[in-house]
């Protein structure tokens, strides 16, 4: 088990970050808006420049951390994302504007569940990435997974739910006790998937990294 102390080890090691990220991690700490922490980001984007996609889809937005730290870290990429909730989704937009990304980054407001129609006119995509309604995750892999190239991947954040997805202790709350299994069986239908083989990596709240059979 890696350990806080390691954890912050590793953390003072990575680069400085720009005045901008910096403020998005502070107002997301204040709004309680779950962002990615910061070896799981590093770690993505590092693997991100490795694939070097053109075109990426996140399905969850939030204040738009993900897709600005995508945008940032590889200038020629595209992103398309998508979220639901208007606040966050408003928040987005200053801060895409604010850090110079509107050209990389199209935002669209609504549920993910109900915009395969819109997200098809920006197909397809090198990288689909899940950050939404973990209760949903395989229904937006199979909503999305096609409009994927023929070498894309798919990558798919919080799979661990903060460890509780292998705990033996009795989780009193019937909601997280549902959030739970339908993580569980997210990640043993992805594993046993005929076409996608998938490593879980677990660092942060664990991050699942899919892609083709045979490639």
């Amino acid at each position: 088990m890696v350990n806080e102390e390691m954890i912050q080890y590793v953390e003072r090691l990575l680069p400085k970050k720009e005045e901008a990220i910096v403020a998005m991690e502070r107002y997301a700490r204040e709004h309680n808006v779950p962002i990615m922490d910061a070896l799981s980001i590093e770690t993505m984007l590092h693997m991100l420049k490795l694939v070097q996609p053109m075109r990426i889809l996140e399905i969850g937005t939030a204040i738009g951390y993900s897709a600005i730290r995508m945008a940032k870290a590889l200038p020629h990429v595209h992103i398309v994302t998508i979220e639901r909730d208007e606040e966050r989704y408003k928040q987005a937009l200053v801060y895409v504007e604010q850090t110079n990304t509107k050209e990389q980054i199209t935002l669209l407001f609504g549920d993910a569940l109900d915009m395969g129609d819109e997200v098809k006119k920006h197909a397809p995509f090198d990288v689909l990435f899940i950050d939404a309604a973990k209760g949903q995750y395989r229904r937006f892999f199979e909503l999305y997974e096609p409009l994927l190239s023929e070498r894309g991947i798919i990558i798919t954040d919080n799979v661990l739910f903060k460890g509780l997805v292998a705990t033996h202790e009795p989780i009193e709350q019937k909601r997280i006790r549902q959030l739970i299994k339908k993580i569980q069986a997210y990640n043993e239908w992805l594993m046993a998937h005929p076409r996608y083989e998938t490593v879980i990596i677990p660092i942060g709240d664990g991050i699942a990294i899919s892609r083709k059979r045979g490639e």
